[in-house]
């Protein structure tokens, strides 16, 4: 600014009025301090100003993937939201890995942001100790309860219940499900997977273990590779419950493949409610989270943090509500 000033013959406080676009500065002047910023090639320290106020308007959101269609679509959600509220969003990648996620702790909690959303799945139970108490962060996801911070969880066993119940009153009697890699600890697979088979217990059905599939990766690949599995299994499956939709779709593909009509011979049902699942042949059902309720919430209770707005000091757990959307591949 004294830059500015001394090329303009102004005082540096003139310089500073021109920059903050306050009132009375004669438009002669301004034009006199613009011509010189742009001569000296003079930009605003966005990152000092924000610094010296405390605030960047900037919070930061954490996720596993950027490909997947799941996080893709919470991206641009949480994005909506917080520009909104007059915010934006820093999109990082965890790849789903430990070291990963605590990194994305560590830069936001250092760097420009004023909050932290972290879509987690690779922390664990022993891992709550690391969170953060002194910088907002609400995180996402179901391997971390009672977490010294803002938690969102979805409804996974009470969806998958459903989802596997719908099936069956659509007349499925060999359920299978194609699910995650670990059943053991609390995650994603495991809570769904108890979904399924209390639906199966109520019902009065036998799970059949041959029918449960657990993938490497939830991807379009594997899920279509789980279907080819069944397939040749010959053990005459009627209905899959699949982990998310992606898998879901994949499914689809890989009985396809096999000569196995959907929903005529199987039906399928997934989990997330992505965009594309409403416009694949057959359209695929699913149980909806409320996707857009989770990102708006997750913003308003980080916002909340930052803003210091009266929240009491404890953290806050919720679950989101969720629906079931019946499309074709569960069709009678």
């Amino acid at each position: 600014m004294q830059d500015v000033a001394r090329a303009a013959g102004v005082s540096p406080m003139t310089v500073s009025n021109v920059v903050n676009n306050r009132p009375h500065v004669r438009e002669a002047t301004r034009a006199k301090v613009l011509a010189a910023m742009d001569r000296l090639g003079y930009r605003v320290n966005i990152a000092a100003r924000n610094l010296r106020a405390g605030r960047t308007q900037t919070i930061g959101l954490a996720v596993p993937e950027v490909d997947r269609p799941y996080f893709a679509e919470l991206a641009a959600r949480v994005v909506r939201h917080a520009r909104a509220a007059g915010y934006r969003v820093v999109v990082e990648e965890t790849g789903a890995l430990r070291e990963e996620e605590l990194d994305a702790i560590a830069w936001s909690r250092n760097s420009l942001y004023d909050g932290l959303i972290l879509s987690t799945v690779a922390l664990a139970p022993a891992d709550r100790d690391l969170l953060p108490v002194d910088f907002p962060v609400v995180i996402l996801g179901e391997r971390i309860f009672d977490a010294p911070v803002d938690h969102i969880a979805m409804p996974n066993t009470e969806g998958a219940r459903a989802a596997t119940a719908h099936l069956i009153a659509r007349g499925c009697r060999r359920i299978a499900m194609v699910t995650g890699p670990d059943l053991e600890e609390t995650n994603v697979s495991s809570l769904r997977y108890a979904g399924y088979r209390e639906a199966l217990r109520a019902a009065g059905l036998p799970e059949d273990r041959r029918g449960v599939v657990r993938l490497p990766l939830l991807t379009l690949e594997s899920g279509a590779e789980a279907a080819h599995r069944l397939a040749r299994a010959g053990a005459g499956y009627d209905g899959v419950v699949a982990v998310t939709d992606t898998v879901a779709l994949g499914v689809i593909r890989g009985l396809a493949d096999a000569g196995v009509a959907v929903p005529g011979e199987v039906k399928v049902v997934g989990f997330d409610n992505i965009g594309i699942g409403g416009f694949t042949v057959p359209a695929l059902s699913t149980i909806d989270p409320d996707n857009d309720w989770i990102a708006a919430r997750a913003v308003e209770l980080l916002l909340e943090r930052i803003r210091g707005d009266g929240v009491p000091g404890r953290p806050r757990d919720v679950v989101s509500p969720f629906t079931l959307i019946e499309r074709e591949s569960t069709r009678r």
